[in-house]
This record gives structure tokens, C-alpha cells and sequence, in this order.
């Protein structure tokens, strides 16, 4: 370590997030700017106000760099190279996006990113996909607008939101979000929520419906069967349920520990038996397995096997066999890690204001650049793993450059180091041949 040196300082403008322009080049392939003027999102009131592209591109900057609420949205302010580079006069300051986001209303959000959202999954070149529906609880500090007391389990008695949110499992997206107040159930607005992303996702082909128990409910599965929608739900343990599962006598064996049967079930308030499938699993050989044990399903403590087992059910309107039903469900799990990276990667739950839909509508933003993000993964990246942002960040985006001009162009010179460039470059010259439509069976 060298001990006696000292510090100058250079006036060069130098940003620490280089890699940036990899993600600014895709937008501008995507003609990002242009689609949102056709959206009609709002506009300024003053001529002293910032575009309204500008803050949502900051918004998106300030994400993929870090930020993980709106006053981190200065470090895209304080980075004068960075706002070069986006062509930017001057940063805006982080109340500027907060002040913008007080001008979407319900009206204007259902308008804005329905027209944003069918506009991105038409430009994607898939079909006979898989729809994830699933809820999640952000817990709120203060007292914003809906945020109230609701099922909470990790902070009970704590004021949460309860947004409800639709992913399209084959392409790592999400296709819909609306946020909730939190003492909604699960399967609250879902009918209405279902509509609508199906209307987004127009000129597709949903192959498959999966939900978790929240959503096990007769009025759902009648709709998605007028829709003639094949779906798998998990079924929520009430006593009739449970009964069937400790009473069923034939089991089969479909792997070490694992054991499954159907049977149908037809509750007071359906007007049809529909088929069940259930599976068990022994806790001793597979300690590690999803699902419930006898013992918190209080049933009678003189069934031999008492908490031997886990169990699970799942009710399905599909003819395929148990084994591909039960195999089939099991990939919605996928769903909890998208939003986990839209917690920890995206701080979706931590830009939060105390206008409702202002909320809303930022969060719907932040949806937008995990997508952005998801295609970018799809499309460019050199890797057969599944890279999170942080990773993202830390291999690419963070990457010391500044930015120089010659006598015909702007010159970005980047700081990396000889074995990572080659990489770098393949993405570069990737993204020269890319546009849209993009057909996800490239990735």
C-alpha cells in the first residue's frame, strides 16, 4: 500500500455509471419517448417546469443506479455528465418528481399505462403464455393515503398498502399493477383486474391462469371459465378440504416422499363439482416441502399419520395428469422472487407519496423499467442466468466514463478493464441491430 501521497482534483465531468448508456441506447431503439407522448401523460402547467420525459427518464436512471427513494433521485441530478449524456441543461430536483407524479388522478393512470403497457407486450413476439396473479403487502411509515391496517405478517398492527399485480411467467414481466389500500383481500377487484390485463395483453394467448389460495374463490374460477381460461389455484384448507385430504385412501407414489391423488370437490356456494389434486409430501424424506401439516390443520390426533406429511391442493379445470398439474404449479413460485427484486432491486415499496395514486402511478414506472430491464436480458445479455439488477449494476452499469466529442460526434470513454471490455463491446454492437418487435424465442 502506498502510505504517502496526495489528492487533486480535475475538471473533467466524470460519471461513475457509464454503463448507462446501454440501457438509454435500448429506450431510444424502442422509440421509448416517442410512444409516451402518445400516451397523453400530463404536462407541465409552467414553462419553467422539467419535461415530463425527463423525469420519467430520471426516474428510470435513478432506479437501475440505486436510488431507493425519490431524495436519492439527486444523484442523477449531481451527475453532470450523466445529464449530458441524456442531453439534459440541468438535473431535476427530487420534490420535481414528486410535484409530477401529484398530477396522475385514477382516470389518468388507467388511461396512461393501459396505453403504455399494450404498446410494450404488443411490441414482444410471444404467444400461449402463462399468467401469474399475486398480492403483496408494502408496509408504510406514515400516513399516506390508503395506507391502513390489513393482514401484515411480518409487521402486524403496522399500515400497509396491498397492491395486486399480474406476471407474464415466460418472459420474466409484469404485465399489470394496481395499487390497493391495505385492508383488501387477496382476491379483492380481481375480476375487474383480470379484465383489464387481459386487455393489455390483447391478441394473446393465455395458455394457463395460476394463483395462490387468496384467490380460491367460485365467483374467480366462474369468470375464468366463461373466458375458457385453463388455470390452477391453490385451495384455501377449509374443513370439507381437509377431511378429503386425510380421508383419501389412494395415494400414489410419483417420487421418493412425494405422493399425490384427485379427486372432485363442489363447494356450497358452486353450481359444479370441479377436480382436485392433491399431494403430500413426508416431511422426514422432504423436509424442505410447500404445503401444511395435519397438525396445523387441527385434525384429529389419533390419524396415524399426524404430522407425518405436508400437504397441498389445488383445483384445475385442465385434463392433464396429477404429476404434470402439481409440476406445473409449482413454477408460479417464480412469481415471489420477481417480487422480492421488485422490493430489494427496484425499491418499488420506498417511493411512496401521500397522494394514493401519485403512488401509483410512480410504482406503475418503476413496473415499466423492471420490464425495460427484463428485455435487456433477454435480448442482449451474453448469459444463460437469470442476472438481478445489483448484479447488473455492479458488472455493467457501474463503470467510470466521461464524455469527449470530436470534430462529427460525442465520444463516451469508459473505464474498464481489458478482460471486461469484450463483453461490454458484444452489447454495443447487439443493441446497433436491435428494435422492435423482439421475438423472446431469440433469448
Amino acid at each position: 500500500m502506498i502510505r504517502d501521497y496526495d489528492i487533486k482534483f480535475v475538471n473533467k465531468e466524470i460519471t461513475p455509471f457509464g454503463g448507462l448508456s446501454l440501457f438509454l441506447k435500448m429506450l431510444e431503439k424502442c422509440h421509448f419517448e416517442e410512444q409516451l407522448e402518445k400516451c397523453c401523460i400530463p404536462v407541465q402547467g409552467s414553462n419553467r417546469g422539467y419535461k415530463p420525459i425527463q423525469l420519467i427518464l430520471g426516474l428510470f436512471a435513478g432506479v437501475w443506479c440505486g436510488a431507493s427513494r425519490f431524495g436519492h433521485l439527486d444523484v442523477v441530478r449531481y451527475d453532470t455528465a450523466l445529464c449530458n449524456l441524456l442531453g439534459w441543461k440541468r438535473g431535476a430536483d427530487h420534490r420535481a418528481y414528486q410535484r409530477y407524479f401529484n398530477k396522475f388522478s385514477q382516470a389518468i393512470n388507467q388511461r396512461v399505462f393501459g396505453e403504455l403497457f399494450r404498446w410494450f407486450f404488443s411490441e414482444l413476439v410471444f404467444d400461449n403464455y402463462t399468467l401469474d396473479f399475486d398480492s403483496t403487502v408494502m408496509v408504510r411509515e406514515g400516513n399516506q393515503e390508503g395506507a391502513v391496517k390489513g393482514y401484515n405478517p411480518k409487521r402486524p398492527g403496522r399500515p400497509s398498502h396491498h397492491p395486486l399485480l399480474a406476471f407474464v411467467s415466460d418472459v420474466r414481466m409484469i404485465a399489470n399493477y394496481w395499487l390497493r389500500p391495505g385492508n383488501t383481500s387477496a382476491s379483492t377487484n380481481y375480476l375487474a383486474f383480470l379484465e383489464d390485463t387481459l386487455s393489455r395483453l390483447q391478441n394473446k394467448k393465455v395458455g394457463l391462469v395460476r394463483m395462490d389460495s387468496g384467490f380460491f374463490s367460485g365467483k374467480i374460477l366462474d369468470s375464468l371459465e366463461q373466458r375458457q381460461l385453463h388455470y390452477i389455484i391453490a385451495c384455501r384448507f377449509n374443513n370439507c378440504i381437509k377431511y378429503n385430504l386425510t380421508h383419501e385412501k389412494r395415494w400414489v407414489e410419483v417420487a421418493d416422499g412425494l405422493e399425490i391423488a384427485e379427486t372432485t370437490y363442489r363447494a356450497e356456494d358452486w353450481e359444479k363439482p370441479r377436480r382436485i389434486v392433491m399431494v403430500r409430501q413426508e416431511v422426514e424424506k422432504r423436509p424442505k416441502a410447500a404445503g401444511k401439516q395435519v397438525r396445523q390443520m387441527e385434525l384429529f390426533e389419533e390419524e396415524q399419520d399426524f404430522g407425518k406429511y405436508r400437504y397441498s391442493c389445488f383445483v384445475t379445470n385442465l385434463g392433464l395428469p396429477a404429476k404434470i398439474v402439481y409440476d406445473s404449479y409449482r413454477g408460479r413460485a417464480d412469481s415471489e422472487n420477481r417480487i422480492k427484486e421488485l422490493k430489494y432491486d427496484f425499491s418499488i415499496d420506498d417511493f411512496v407519496s401521500h397522494n394514493f395514486w401519485a403512488t401509483e402511478a410512480c410504482g406503475n414506472f418503476i413496473i415499466m423499467a423492471y420490464n425495460f430491464m427484463s428485455l435487456f436480458r433477454h435480448a442482449l445479455m451474453n448469459s444463460d442466468k437469470k442476472k438481478f439488477l445489483k448484479t447488473i449494476r455492479y458488472e455493467l452499469i457501474s463503470t467510470p466514463a466521461y464524455l469527449g466529442r470530436t470534430k462529427n460526434k460525442h465520444i463516451l470513454y469508459l473505464a474498464r478493464s481489458l478482460k471486461t471490455r469484450r463483453s461490454f463491446l458484444s452489447i454495443w454492437e447487439k443493441l446497433k441491430d436491435f428494435s422492435l418487435p423482439y421475438s423472446t424465442e431469440k433469448a
